[in-house]
């Protein structure tokens, strides 16, 4: 039996095959980068004894209380 390939039976218009598989067609993001967590929000006090600014997490209630990390001041200050 032979086998043979001939060039002038070959129609290169119709066989247009491409071949995209393992490539990625997500233009703004690759592969390799894991999604970055954001940091926790935060809120900038300042004690009303003291001045010191205060540097808290965002509280999840409406109402909260802070107390001043200074060595010595020690005041709470409530807020609603």
């Amino acid at each position: 039996m032979r086998l043979s390939l001939k060039q002038k039976k070959m129609n290169t218009k119709s066989d247009s095959y491409t071949d995209n598989l393992g490539w990625s067609t997500d233009v703004g993001r690759t592969l390799g980068d894991a999604p970055t967590q954001a940091a926790p929000e935060t809120l900038k006090v300042q004690c009303d004894m003291c001045g010191c600014m205060l540097k808290i997490p965002k509280p999840k209630k409406a109402r909260y209380t802070v107390s001043c990390s200074y060595p010595g001041c020690d005041h709470i200050m409530k807020f609603d």
